[in-house]
């Protein structure tokens, strides 16, 4: 414990899911915590489980800049003028349907919540990052930024998205101490996970327990991720453990990325693939 003493976060998507378990842990490491998201009751769901006064809740939207400009200035107020760690993990699920199938308002929609809204934050965040000799950027996406499961175009393309635009942050700002990376998270045992599993469920006769048991048969450790599991990441990239590491791409998918799925059928391939994690 201690490894965020001292430190201020600003963590997006903090009301449920990977959010709420990064800011649990990040406040259990001692760092001082906002969280925003759209739901009020969700952010209050999560202070309530950390520490008393080491969590601020924000209502905004990551979709629209201003909302994004504001979550960056309340947490260099909560800092006492820094902020030293960006999370960005808010995002949305995908329509499912292929390029010609999809309407070009969903696969807006999709990139404004999961690429827009990491480029505002971080838009906003580096500026202070710079003044004050560094800071730390964390963002989510997901295994299936490393992979292309069929059908999902536009969540594919925002986290492609992510990672590209992390890199490039790493290359740029490097020289300011600036660090970025990437976690990918595959199939975790989130709510969002669960609600995307009731179709298969319905499919194959099963419960959501069983969806999820089909779903990550081909992923070598046969389970989903815990949200714990995926927060721990999340500390050590922002921690001082990881101090020379910018620029990297962290997948935490139970091994499901190194699996050849050409043994399985065209439906069945790349089914653990991770949507729906936050």
């Amino acid at each position: 414990m201690g490894q965020l003493t001292g430190k201020t976060a600003l963590i997006t998507g903090g009301g449920s899911g990977i959010g709420q378990a990064i800011a649990k842990r990040y406040t259990a490491e001692g760092a001082k915590v906002v969280i925003t998201g759209r739901r009020v009751a969700a952010l209050q769901e999560t202070v309530d489980l950390c520490p008393k006064g080491s969590v601020l809740p924000f209502a905004g939207d990551v979709q629209k800049p201003e909302d994004c400009e504001a979550m960056i200035k309340a947490t260099v107020e909560f800092g006492g003028g820094k902020i030293d760690i960006l999370v960005n993990n808010a995002g949305i699920d995908s329509p499912a349907g292929s390029v010609a199938d999809l309407a070009p308002e969903s696969f807006r929609k999709i990139l404004e919540t999961n690429l827009f809204g990491t480029f505002y934050t971080c838009h906003f965040a580096i500026p202070h990052f710079i003044a004050q000799g560094g800071g730390a950027i964390v963002n989510v996406a997901s295994l299936a930024a490393l992979r292309c499961p069929p059908a999902l175009p536009a969540y594919i393309a925002s986290k492609h998205g992510i990672v590209g635009l992390t890199q490039s942050i790493a290359n740029d700002y490097g020289k300011y101490a600036i660090r970025a990376n990437v976690i990918c998270p595959g199939a975790t045992a989130t709510a969002m996970l669960e609600n995307a599993m009731s179709g298969l469920a319905e499919q194959k006769g099963t419960d959501i327990p069983g969806a999820l048991k089909f779903l990550t048969r081909f992923t070598p450790l046969q389970r989903a991720a815990s949200v714990d599991e995926i927060a721990g990441a999340a500390v050590f990239f922002a921690g001082d453990d990881s101090t020379y590491i910018t620029g990297a791409v962290l997948p935490i998918e139970g091994g499901a990325s190194v699996v050849d799925p050409c043994g399985s059928s065209t439906s069945d391939a790349g089914l653990d693939w991770g949507g729906g994690q936050h």
